[in-house]
């Protein structure tokens, strides 16, 4: 009897272990996401950027971290083809947007992580785009091996200005709306 009370008492100590134990899972970048939607006057255009790479940190099946580096050579319009989508992705890469030639990488770092409900967390992270960081806040919903979040992104915090109404403000409708958002799907 009093072997079974130690081994039940190590069993308990070794499962409350492993569950306060973080863990870093790496995404699949293959099977990861993220979509943009940019809207302008006259309407919008949406396309894809790749994950270079990334990890989400679980403590027990709690959200507790993640950072992720986003490849922005990858940036592409999804809803023009040919020509007019060339264009349209030569001038997202070009210095006037992302500059993505001098700023190759954008990266995510969550640094405050707030339980909202069940599997859904307020998370604070430090973003980056063109080397400047400034902090975003977004509701992220975790459900087994994957996660997904959708959030906006104010492009003038990060000297992106072109046609934006904030800066030119006699540009009419050849405004670019200065939010762009975000939807983004982790699987790791």
């Amino acid at each position: 009897m009093k072997n079974l009370k130690s081994i039940a008492l190590a069993l308990v100590v070794v499962l409350s272990t492993a569950a306060g134990t973080a863990q870093t899972k790496k995404i699949d970048v293959s099977k990861s996401s993220i979509e943009w939607l940019g809207k302008k006057v006259t309407g919008q255009h949406n396309g894809t950027v790749n994950f270079k790479e990334g990890a989400v940190v679980l403590k027990g099946n709690k959200l507790s971290g993640g950072n992720f580096t986003v490849d922005m050579a990858s940036l592409t319009a999804t809803d023009l083809s040919g020509e007019y989508q060339g264009k349209l992705n030569g001038h997202l890469k070009a210095d006037d947007f992302f500059g993505t030639a001098k700023f190759p990488t954008a990266t995510l770092v969550f640094k405050k992580i707030g339980t909202k409900s069940a599997n859904v967390y307020t998370v604070t992270a430090d973003l980056t785009i063109k080397g400047i960081t400034k902090p975003v806040t977004f509701d992220m919903t975790v459900t087994g091996n994957s996660a997904t979040t959708k959030f906006m992104v104010d492009r003038t915090k990060y000297d992106i200005k072109y046609n934006s109404k904030s800066f030119f403000e006699s540009i009419g409708d050849k405004a670019i709306y200065d939010d762009f958002e975000l939807n983004v799907k982790l699987v790791f």
